[in-house]
């Protein structure tokens, strides 16, 4: 165990180690916004549909979280077509790769020994 003047989660006080949930996501608290950013971690990309039926929620709730996720720098969202058919595909930009990496690692310190 480290010591307060090396613990980068140090309180401003310099004393108390800061509790790991200090470093939670709060855009990733939402199970919607978790499950679609946990859906989208371990692939390039996913188009809507798949990822809608994956995370069995309608088509507005799953725009909805997208479109918050995409303002936050979390999530790209791309329209284009298939032929004719419209279609949009979404990913996890670098920073929600990140963010991703860093809410999962405070999680597991939490959850952990």
């Amino acid at each position: 165990m480290t010591g307060p003047a090396t613990d980068p989660a140090a309180s401003a006080s310099g004393d108390t180690p800061q509790h790991p949930r200090h470093q939670l996501v709060d855009a990733l608290m939402h199970p919607v916004r978790f499950s679609l950013v946990a859906a989208l971690a371990n692939v390039e990309q996913a188009d809507f549909p798949t990822l809608r039926d994956t995370l069995q929620v309608s088509d507005s709730v799953l725009s909805r979280q997208a479109s918050q996720l995409e303002e936050l720098g979390i999530v790209a969202i791309r329209k284009g077509y298939v032929g004719k058919r419209p279609r949009t595909w979404m990913s996890l930009t670098q920073e929600g790769r990140s963010r991703w990496q860093t809410h999962l690692a405070a999680l597991q310190a939490i959850a952990g020994p």
